[in-house]
């Protein structure tokens, strides 16, 4: 008798409640998507607004500037030898004050740099009474005490004086925060109304196919089965929703970045974003996913309870 080998056919299994052809899925995946867009911009501007915080207290606490006074007289080249000579004192004095680790004097080009958004290009500041510029580092954990400081400094030198950033730091940080807040208060919204838009589509669902839902029920189903089945297919909506928002999120951040790189030597533009936070924004639909069928599982068995 020949050998015969049995042939197995996978066929897949039929979904008893017909979700696919469900008018709602679109209206949730519309949602998702444009849930997760929001989303996804708003906690770029929220981890670049950290990235901002972390930059301003590496670079600014751990620095200090000393500007010089021009000095003012009637012949131009003896008020600047009179005020490059108050720049040397200031110089010699802060190279014996512990803590700082370098001194730096701002060349010309740098400092016509810094008034061209004023004054425009092409100024020669040799014409002009503009302050000297001196940039200090600190040693990290360095501790002084900045009104003796100040002055000291200013008995070796009385046309300098000492800005330590630090009122100007605090209320650039109190102003990220507000902003961080206002951000937070949007994602929070944002979770809540597409939570909320997820319950009433499955409900919505659930009313449809209640007679569906009562014959399974019948049949011995348990509400568990019945909750999974919606579970998994919001999730899957979740996925495409997500998928779709971060597809036309990115784009948006990216052109968010080449409008805040334009603006030259500006705070924003010390905003970045790093691999972690990219990781981050990239996971947001398999966020949805997951958020989208855990909704729905629970939505399921506390409406069937009431229901049956």
């Amino acid at each position: 008798m020949p050998n015969r080998k049995a042939k197995y056919v996978y066929t897949p299994r039929k979904q008893e409640i017909p979700l696919q052809s469900n008018n709602t899925s679109l209206f949730t995946q519309v949602i998702i998507a444009i849930a997760v867009f929001i989303f996804a911009v708003t906690l770029s501007g929220v981890l670049s607004i950290n990235s901002m915080i972390q930059t301003w207290n590496q670079s600014i606490l751990g620095s200090l500037t000393v500007q010089i006074m021009p000095v003012n007289d009637a012949d131009r080249e003896k008020a600047q030898a009179e005020t490059l000579a108050y720049q040397e004192r200031a110089i010699d004095y802060l190279k014996n004050v512990k803590g700082i680790a370098k001194i730096s004097v701002l060349p010309d080009s740098q400092l016509q740099k810094l008034i061209e958004p004023w004054l425009g290009d092409g100024v020669d500041i040799s014409s002009l009474p503009i302050p000297r510029i001196i940039d200090i580092k600190l040693e990290p954990g360095a501790k002084i005490n900045f009104v003796q400081l100040a002055q000291d400094l200013a008995k070796a030198s009385p046309q300098a004086s000492v800005d330590n950033h630090k009122l100007w730091l605090n209320k650039l940080i109190d102003f990220a925060d507000g902003l961080k807040a206002l951000a937070m208060t949007i994602l929070f919204l944002v979770i809540t109304i597409t939570s909320g838009a997820i319950f009433y589509t499955t409900q919505t669902s659930m009313g449809m196919y209640k007679d569906i839902i009562e014959i399974l029920h019948t049949m011995g189903a348990k509400d568990a089965y019945v909750a999974q089945q919606y579970a998994k297919r919001m999730a899957f909506f979740g996925l495409i929703g997500g998928l779709i928002g971060l597809f036309l999120a990115i784009p948006t951040i990216f052109f968010i970045a080449s409008l805040a790189q334009q603006i030259k030597g500006g705070i924003i533009s010390e905003a970045h974003l790093s691999f972690g936070d990219w990781l981050l924004i990239t996971s947001l639909p398999f966020e949805a996913c997951i958020i989208s069928g855990i909704t729905a599982y629970y939505t399921v068995k506390k409406t069937l309870q009431k229901m049956l």
